[in-house]
């Protein structure tokens, strides 16, 4: 029986804008392109990538975040130039992106001005948010990539700035490590803070039993204030949590 191979990649591109919904409106354009190929849950040597000329000035709030100048990209090739290598390169797999809508609709919009009967990039792939993975398994956590990468233990010392190769690339095994069967990685992970977190309150138990525990008693001076100042909130509040009732 012929084994059937899983094909992933996982995208990730760097922009002249930060426009979140809607970059057709102020004509953003993608100045650059990562894809990483995983291919049965391994990450293979086989890639993309590219820069992008985008005939346009790169706003100075993408640059401080990617550190790409116009001046680098003036004789980079512009996107119709890439489009069917990138095309047959993501074409049937099942694409990874971290915010996916973000870089969708960057390079949907790059895919319109071609104005080629090209399908929209979700009619061409199967897309996965890894954002959306992640929100589940770390709800109310930071899931910024940086954020998982710390969670997972994955080497970020070369990020100083945002590349899309690089990015692709840590994203990928942040993908691989929420997506472990059954979440095994996650189970293991939660079990063991959780060992560390009860082994230290039994350790602080058994030393608070060993020794003799000193109880300082307010003074007289000390409950007078006390009982001027709750006083002072059921003067001010028409009651007081603190008020003893039982008195």
């Amino acid at each position: 029986m012929k084994k059937i191979n899983i094909r992933q990649v996982v995208l990730d591109t760097e922009t002249t804008g930060m426009n979140l919904s809607y970059p057709y409106y102020i004509g953003h354009r993608i100045i650059e392109i990562g894809i990483i190929e995983i291919i049965n849950r391994n990450i293979t040597k086989n890639y993309f990538h590219t820069y992008l000329n985008p005939q346009r000035t790169i706003s100075k709030e993408a640059f401080n975040i990617h550190g790409i100048s116009n001046q680098f990209l003036s004789k980079k090739p512009i996107f119709s130039d890439i489009l069917d290598n990138f095309i047959n390169f993501i074409k049937g797999a099942e694409l990874i992106i971290h915010n996916a809508q973000f870089d969708i609709n960057f390079i949907n919009y790059e895919l319109s001005l071609l104005k080629k009967k090209i399908p929209k990039i979700e009619n061409i792939c199967t897309i996965t948010d890894t954002l959306k993975i992640a929100r589940n398994i770390f709800p109310g956590k930071r899931n910024s990539l940086n954020s998982l990468c710390n969670r997972f233990n994955i080497n970020i010392s070369k990020r100083n700035l945002h590349g899309a190769l690089l990015d692709a690339k840590l994203l990928a095994y942040v993908f691989l490590f929420m997506t472990t069967k059954q979440n095994s990685f996650k189970l293991k992970f939660l079990k063991e803070k959780n060992n560390i977190f009860n082994n230290k309150l039994k350790f602080l138990y058994k030393n608070l039993k060993r020794k003799n525990i000193l109880v300082i008693h307010a003074s007289k001076e000390e409950l007078k204030l006390h009982k001027l100042k709750l006083n002072l909130i059921k003067k001010k509040c028409g009651f007081s949590l603190w008020e003893n009732k039982n008195k």
